[in-house]
């Protein structure tokens, strides 16, 4: 797995690519949980576009970070899911929980007009 993390003054973006699996799970939490501590970003954009396999593990990491967001008062949003991510959070009801969106600048511009 590869991730990448930019940031601005208010949004950070984390890009996970390849497996999100038991393996590299931690990692991800690291540098999902870490982007939403490292200096208090409004908003948290989750690049799932290069994804190729999601587990239960990966799929914990981010609801985690989901939860932090909220009580860090920080906006949380997947973005670009790949077709395997995407199958995985509808099966299990997740596009329900989640603010997902087809790109970043459709979760920035909706995350712009909440202000």
């Amino acid at each position: 797995m590869e991730i990448a993390t930019t940031k601005t003054d208010q949004i950070t973006v984390v890009s996970l690519r390849g497996a999100v699996d038991l393996y590299s799970s931690p990692e991800a939490r690291k540098a999902v949980l870490g982007s939403i501590k490292d200096g208090k970003p409004k908003l948290v954009l989750v690049d799932l576009a290069g994804v190729s396999y999601i587990d239960s593990s990966g799929v914990a990491t981010l609801v985690e970070g989901l939860q932090l967001a909220k009580e860090s008062k920080c906006d949380f949003y997947l973005v670009g899911l790949s077709p395997a991510a995407k199958e995985v959070f509808e099966l299990a009801r997740l596009d329900k929980v989640f603010s997902i969106f087809g790109s970043e600048k459709e979760a920035v511009d909706k995350f712009g007009n909440r202000k």
